[in-house]
């Protein structure tokens, strides 16, 4: 009789669950110690709590509480932006959410809603809105973490806000991505397609590059083998759809090890491009080519966040490290740039400035024998690449640039001293939608020295003038619970003109 054969990596499969059980077991020895209670039992806890709930609870507010890695999407159909989720740190403790926030536009108007079923609460999910049904909202994956942050759960479940009744409803759909988050997700004709993302355990951090596509008509989960050279796996990309159906990746973060106990960051500038193979009719074959964007060099950064509207994807926010082994440093930008969907171009958005309203003379009647002179029409203002100055002064980096800033509607927002237009805070990670041709940012994080700034403010800017940004909800850097033995002195405004400030910071910017 012939020997019997093992088959190839069962093995190693089985070493690894056991020794990831017997880690767990010893984990929650270790918490008893604490007196911490198990993450799966607080969250089956949340669920059953969940469940008591008997009917939606709405409440009108004047604004969200402060938050970082939520969501913000725009309603397919009203004028109204949805915020879910994120989490906020306060120096001691880390607080997750579960609610859902309304934005009408129309009558700046903010309502919190308390929904039976609900999600879990999470943070670093996807959401995205679908025209289908009369409006849902499809949410997957993000994680949640006990306030220590010493445990932590990534979810791989699928979710569907219906907007005509506001319920949630579960999809138990199998053959989806694993547990995760900081993936993207976008929506291409009937299919929502997921890119990316990480799963940390706190004893391993594992990124992914794999593609899924999930059918909204049979409610099934694909998973795509693109042909083709793939990104490297990352979480935090940004992803867009050009006007042809193509999906555009690029950017996104990352750790990989360069010592035996030491890791690095790695944040990418790379783009790619994931394209449907000519003549298929599934929607499952794809392929990916590497790109070289035209246009002004967009440098690696992360914690970027972005939004697409019609023929340009936007930038907004982000940092870039600088570390040793010794200490790390990290830069924050307020910068707003476009990337050409069609041409794949980047430019660094100059804002116009607020206007003088016209005061030409009215046109006096044309007599018989004259003739009409031609003037050309204004044109939106095209971005462009303004000129930087950078100045030091042994404590501080600046970067000054020439852009202006303003908002919509010709309405004044905070501006400067100087003279300049003024831009939200440098950040990172901030909530970014498009409804109309309005682009709105909430929230989002700035870290100054060993503090963390979870920010409250609302901003909103007109992508067919680019004039100034409007001010919707102030921020308040000073007015966040902190706490810490001493803390460090900062501005008390998140408004800043057209500068870029360097400081020293640690920050977790993979989502």
């Amino acid at each position: 009789m012939g020997k019997n054969q093992k088959k190839k990596g069962k093995g190693a499969e089985k070493t690894a669950v056991k020794t990831e059980k017997k880690l767990n077991q010893k984990m929650k020895k270790q918490l008893k110690l604490t007196g911490e209670e198990d993450i799966e039992a607080i969250l089956a806890e949340i669920e059953k709590e969940e469940q008591k709930r008997a009917q939606v609870v709405k409440k009108e507010i004047a604004a969200p509480t402060r938050r970082v890695y939520a969501s913000l999407t725009p309603h397919p159909y009203k004028d109204e932006l949805l915020l879910f989720g994120g989490e906020f740190y306060n120096g001691k403790e880390t607080s997750l959410f579960n609610d859902l926030f309304i934005y009408k536009i129309a009558t700046n108007e903010w309502t919190l809603f308390k929904i039976p079923g609900s999600p879990p609460p999470r943070t670093s999910h996807q959401a995205v809105a679908v025209p289908s049904k009369k409006g849902e909202m499809w949410v997957f994956g993000g994680e949640f973490s006990t306030k220590s942050e010493s445990q932590f759960y990534h979810y791989k479940d699928l979710w569907v806000l219906h907007l005509d009744n506001l319920s949630w409803e579960r999809v138990m759909a199998g053959n989806g991505p694993s547990s995760r988050s900081g993936h993207r997700m976008v929506l291409c004709k009937r299919q929502i397609l997921l890119f990316g993302g990480y799963h940390d355990n706190l004893r391993e951090c594992k990124y992914y590059n794999d593609v899924y596509a999930f059918n909204l008509d049979d409610r099934v989960w694909h998973k795509l083998e693109p042909s083709g050279t793939a990104p490297c796996p990352r979480s935090g990309c940004q992803m867009a759809v050009t006007p042809e159906g193509k999906i555009v990746i690029w950017g996104g973060y990352s750790k990989s090890k360069v010592k035996k106990d030491l890791e690095a960051g790695v944040s990418y500038a790379d783009m790619y491009l994931l394209s449907p193979e000519k003549g298929d009719t599934t929607g499952l074959k794809w392929k990916w080519s590497v790109v070289k964007p035209g246009g002004m060099k967009y440098g690696a950064r992360s914690g970027v966040s972005a939004a697409f509207f019609g023929n340009y994807a936007y930038t907004f926010g982000g940092s870039v490290d600088n570390e040793t082994e010794e200490d790390m440093t990290a830069e924050f930008f307020n910068e707003l740039h476009s990337l050409d969907l069609q041409k794949l171009v980047w430019s660094k958005i100059v804002l116009t400035g607020k206007k003088e309203a016209d005061k030409t003379k009215p046109r006096r009647r044309l007599k018989d024998d004259e003739e009409e002179m031609a003037v050309d029409e204004p044109q939106d203002p095209v971005p462009e690449e303004p000129k930087e100055t950078i100045v030091e002064d042994g404590v501080f980096t600046m970067k000054i640039g020439p852009a202006p800033v303003k908002g919509p509607d010709g309405e004044a927002t905070n501006a400067s001293t100087s003279g300049l237009p003024s831009h939200p805070h440098a950040r990172i990670n901030t909530s970014m939608a498009i409804k109309g041709s309005k682009l709105y940012i909430y929230g989002g994080l700035f870290e100054d020295d060993d503090r963390q700034h979870t920010l409250p403010d609302f901003h909103s800017i007109d992508v067919k003038k680019f004039d100034e940004w409007k001010t919707l909800i102030e921020c308040d850097l000073e007015g966040q619970e902190w706490i810490e033995s001493s803390e460090s002195e900062g501005s008390d405004s998140c408004d800043t003109s057209e500068e870029d400030i360097s400081m020293g910071s640690e920050e977790e910017e993979e989502d």
